[in-house]
């Protein structure tokens, strides 16, 4: 089953959130139920797990795990068969007071085939299968070089990241003449040839680690990268992934930079490629003021809600949300704000009690769909997608300009 990029970015965070909880003993409990499983065997697994748990030693940690089986018991029985991509659950005792429950539950639906089944119970959630999951998968080799030396990079999804400088040895031109000049020549030649075979040992042993690699490009400045590609220095199996030479500036960071922008028409499939060109437009209108950009959550409403978004833009960093909000005194509404906002009631002044929580952008994001827009979810490590998050990091490329 496909999925998108907003429930990847959707389960990264909800990931996040589980990772920073710790239990005060061993009383977290992750259960995976793989697709096609017979829900009855797992709940049979359960009854046997509480009444293992009933000789646990410890009353409070007996009766956390005791309640968390409970509570994941009669959340399974909702269903009445295993979703089409299996179901993950979490449940546990999360207060951080010694004495006191809070017994929480996280009900998952995969966004891939779940083929892992497990019951475990720990002071944390196991979350490897899911992390795999999410896991950037689009994965470029990155090398610019020149005589004075090289750069090894990756491209990981939408970031750009710098993995290994290459020394040269090759010394500078000479200018003397004769004899001395032809053999300082074969000096310069014979140390280029062993700073490429340097290069490509250094770059098959980074890249071998990836055996998802989609591609390479090779870079720099000079003349010696068509020398590397056509030599074949790299390992067999990576040489057959590079995907073309492009002529760069710099080396280092930028130079890789500039590796990844020359090379779009190599890897316009990259996720960066596609997010660049998105924002640039974007940042284009806002600079042009042609009215076909708009930012700041309330206006980007205001858009949605005229049916004018051709393209909704949300940063992962994202936090804003929907909250239903109660208060003991019988006040109710609802309000959207940032996670850790804290609500008072207008009538007593009490901190008002979260009923129920929703990610705004899931909303936003519905809505634009339903009116035949897209969805862009934008990543925090790009030039572009900093920019985005300073702004707010909500905003939308329109249809029309709006009166």
């Amino acid at each position: 089953m496909a999925f998108s990029e907003e429930a990847k970015i959707k389960l990264k965070k909800l990931l996040e959130e589980l990772e920073s909880i710790k239990g005060r003993h061993t009383e977290l409990i992750s259960v995976y139920i793989p697709k096609g499983f017979n829900l009855q065997e797992v709940l049979n697994m359960l009854k046997q797990e509480y009444a293992v748990t009933q000789n646990v030693k410890s009353r409070t940690t007996r009766k956390n795990v005791l309640d968390a089986l409970e509570k994941i018991t009669n959340h399974l029985r909702q269903f009445k068969e295993t979703p089409p991509n299996g179901l993950v659950i979490f449940a546990g005792n999360i207060s951080q007071i010694e004495g006191q429950s809070d017994i929480k539950l996280w009900s998952i639906e995969p966004i891939e085939e779940l083929s892992v089944k497990m019951y475990w119970c720990d002071q944390k959630f196991a979350l490897d299968p899911l992390k795999e999951m999410v896991r950037e998968k689009e994965i470029y080799g990155l090398i610019v070089m020149d005589s004075s030396g090289s750069d090894i990079g990756l491209l990981i999804g939408k970031k750009i990241v710098l993995e290994k400088h290459v020394d040269s040895l090759v010394p500078g031109k000479t200018t003397k003449g004769g004899w001395s000049q032809q053999r300082y020549a074969r000096i310069r030649e014979e140390a280029k040839l062993e700073h490429l075979k340097k290069t490509g040992e250094e770059a098959s042993e980074i890249f071998s680690q990836y055996p998802d690699l989609k591609g390479i490009i090779i870079g720099g400045p000079g003349p010696l990268k068509e020398k590397f590609y056509e030599g074949e220095f790299l390992n067999y199996q990576l040489q057959k992934k590079v995907f073309g030479v492009v002529d760069t500036s710099y080396l280092g960071m930028q130079g890789l930079e500039e590796a990844v922008e020359r090379g779009r028409d190599l890897i316009k499939e990259a996720a960066l490629i596609k997010e660049r060109q998105l924002l640039q437009k974007f940042f284009t209108h806002l600079q042009k003021e042609d009215g076909l950009a708009v930012y700041k959550l309330d206006e980007v409403v205001k858009a949605i809600e005229s049916g004018a978004v051709e393209t909704l833009l949300v940063s992962e960093t994202f936090e804003w949300a929907k909250f239903k909000l109660s208060c003991q005194c019988g006040f109710k509404t609802e309000k959207a704000g940032k996670s850790g906002d804290v609500f008072k009631c207008p009538n007593c002044g009490s901190v008002l009690t979260i009923q129920e929580k929703e990610d705004l952008a899931d909303i936003l994001g519905k809505r634009v769909k339903e009116m035949g827009g897209n969805v862009e979810i934008i990543s925090k490590d790009s030039r572009e997608g900093s920019s985005l998050k300073e702004i707010g990091g909500i905003g939308a490329i329109l249809r029309y300009r709006l009166s």
